[in-house]
């Protein structure tokens, strides 16, 4: 098994959003500025508590949410040197997420504080599209917000983009990947849009102008074409990256390495345990967790494993469970290469573009 002396990941969830997005299911509500400063002293208190517990390095620590960049740079960098106080940011990837409908987001005080990545969530670089998607910012902002990043100092910026949504079109979706290619960014995440039930969109989900599932395949792909044509390798079904900036830290949840989360409705993963806080500031300010069972087994990692595009194999398995991977995953795997899903050799087991529109059914299969 992994040793459990090595470094941990760290997430911060920012659970303050100026507008919900009528697709959005992650957490969060309004905020005024008390209420901001007394999340920002629980969190920190929260923790230097935490690091003296289990005294531990980190080598990723990031900031999602709600919108991170609504706190301001200085609550932020606040957050970050007690996390660097409290577990020792070894080499670490510093990340937060931008909404760039904040266009006096202070980036430089970001850069001096010890950043050294951003996310920005662009969604579309068409603005019918982005009105639709309840986005606060327009196609000239996010320009601007990529522009002032770099000009600060960030040579590591992702945006964020959504397939499949409203009215969406191929042509439109294209119009949005120039303009990611365009401003010479490291990285980008394209999911296709998931109507999550108890959202403005679930309700009104049978007069969405949605494109039908043959489209939605079709701009999948033609996302995962045209991103390679400009440069970016993907490496997991919804993310592609230049060489050498892959998100260090969401690779720990694929390769299921440990990290510990901090805020409402953050999760943790320590010492073969999960567990998480319920959306609620009263049980993460009285630090009341949840335990969400044991983690690390078999299934799990093969399932995690599989939605990178390396896959699994045999030479991280051993090092993870002292083993191979047993060959009844081979031979159920190799049941699905004549469908085109999966391809497999002696050493490993990978899922192919084909097999990343249908992943859970897939991955469903090869751990049936």
């Amino acid at each position: 098994m992994n040793s459990f002396n090595q470094p941990i990941g760290l997430y911060v969830h920012i659970p303050f959003c100026g507008r919900k997005c009528p697709y959005c299911d992650f957490y969060s509500t309004a905020a005024d500025a008390a209420k901001i400063n007394e999340y920002v002293a629980v969190l920190c208190r929260q923790i230097t508590q935490c690091g003296e517990h289990i005294h531990r390095k980190a080598d990723t620590l990031y900031f999602g949410g709600g919108t991170p960049s609504l706190i301001g740079a200085k609550r932020l960098s606040e957050i970050k040197a007690a996390a660097e106080n409290a577990f020792i940011l070894d080499k670490a990837e510093i990340t937060a997420e931008i909404n760039p409908a904040k266009q006096d987001f202070d980036f430089s005080h970001l850069y001096r504080s010890g950043f050294n990545r951003v996310s920005i969530g662009l969604q579309s670089a068409n603005d019918e599209e982005l009105a639709l998607l309840g986005r606060l910012h327009n196609s000239a902002q996010a320009d601007r917000c990529i522009k002032r990043a770099q000009q600060a100092g960030f040579d590591n910026i992702s945006l964020d983009l959504m397939i499949a949504t409203p009215q969406q079109t191929k042509e439109s979706l294209l119009r949005s990947l120039a303009f990611c290619a365009s401003h010479n960014v490291q990285h980008i995440s394209a999911y296709l849009l998931k109507i999550e039930e108890g959202t403005p969109y679930f309700q009104k989900r049978s007069t969405l102008a949605l494109p039908d599932e043959d489209a939605q395949a079709e701009m999948y792909l033609l996302v995962c074409e045209k991103l390679r044509e400009y440069g970016f390798e993907q490496y997991e079904i919804s993310n592609f990256a230049k060489p050498g900036f892959e998100s260090r830290h969401n690779l720990k949840y694929w390769h299921d390495e440990e990290y510990i989360g901090f805020g409402p409705s953050a999760h943790s993963f320590v010492k073969g345990r999960r567990y998480y806080y319920e959306r609620s500031f009263e049980c993460f300010y009285t630090d009341q967790k949840r335990d969400d069972g044991i983690g690390g087994n078999i299934e799990e990692w093969i399932m995690l494993g599989l939605r990178l595009t390396e896959g699994i194999n045999n030479k991280r398995f051993r090092e993870h469970f002292g083993m191979d991977i047993p060959r009844k995953y081979f031979d159920r795997a190799r049941k699905l290469e004549s469908y085109g899903l999966v391809r497999t050799d002696e050493q490993s087991i990978r899922l192919t573009i084909q097999g990343f529109l249908v992943s859970n059914a897939v991955i469903a299969e090869v751990l049936r």
